[in-house]
């Protein structure tokens, strides 16, 4: 199992509206999520700097083939059309990347 953090910011007059599609997600998002072996999802909001941090643990053996099943995936790219306009990558994202994955410095059980 691998554990990943990511990081991006999310434009202020969209923060209410990103909270409401994350407060019902859709259940083909989830599944699709669950499918490509992503599990113990969680995102966080910190404000004023309004960063969105993503941490998630990945429990399959290939991440770019689940990866490109997400992308892939109909209904994740109509949640996308809603989610990606809240977003606002960081400069400093991998090219080709919406969200900035981070390094894992630290874990205790």
């Amino acid at each position: 199992m691998q554990r990943m953090g990511m990081v991006i910011g999310i434009e202020p007059e969209k923060i209410t509206e990103y909270k409401a599609l994350h407060a019902a997600p859709w259940p083909a998002i989830v599944e699709r999520l669950s499918r490509s072996n992503i599990t113990n999802y969680s995102i966080f909001l910190k404000e004023p700097e309004n960063l969105l941090f993503g941490y998630w643990e990945y429990t399959g053996h290939d991440f770019e083939a689940d990866m490109a099943a997400i992308a892939a995936d109909p209904e994740t790219r109509r949640w996308w059309a809603l989610t990606d306009p809240c977003q606002r990558p960081l400069a400093s994202r991998k090219p080709g990347k919406h969200w900035a994955m981070m390094e894992g410095v630290f874990h205790i059980d």
